[in-house]
């Protein structure tokens, strides 16, 4: 080879290395602000789904309280009490749902993970017990009404 080839070689290698390395980079910013903006609209919906759940456990709060007078004027005084601190657990818990923002929430649940495993463990056995039995009466179902082929 000529050392004009040579060179001429060896530029038009850097500079397809340079151009590789430059569309590299490129993919690495578009695919990180991707995830940036998946993260952003993930944290949006967990706020906005949370605020919902505390405003509905509110509401079935005041429910509960309801409850709680009728059978006060009813003369049960034991299930009224009952009720009532059943009604103060479910503000409790909608408060701190309508308060608390995305990260707030998962560091907790990620805080709660760590300390108590095993309660993790369990509720996921209980999720996966009531989905399989969900799955299993809705195949029921559709095979009922296939007609049973």
């Amino acid at each position: 080879m000529t050392t004009r080839t040579k060179e001429a070689t060896s530029s038009a290698a850097d500079q397809t290395g340079d151009e590789a390395r430059t569309a590299v980079a490129s993919a690495r910013e578009g695919a990180g602000s991707a995830a940036d903006a998946a993260k952003s609209r993930a944290r949006d919906q967990l706020d906005r789904r949370s605020t919902q759940w505390g405003e509905a456990v509110s509401g079935t709060a005041g429910d509960v309280r309801s409850i709680s007078d009728e059978l006060r004027k009813q003369g049960k005084e034991g299930p009224a009490k009952a009720a009532d601190k059943a009604a103060e657990q479910a503000e409790r818990i909608g408060a701190y749902l309508k308060e608390k923002d995305a990260d707030a929430l998962l560091h907790d649940v990620e805080d709660f993970g760590r300390r108590r495993p095993w309660a993790v463990a369990g509720i996921g056995l209980l999720v996966g017990i009531a989905a399989a039995r969900m799955l299993k009466a809705s195949s029921s179902t559709r095979y009922a009404q296939l007609g049973g082929r």
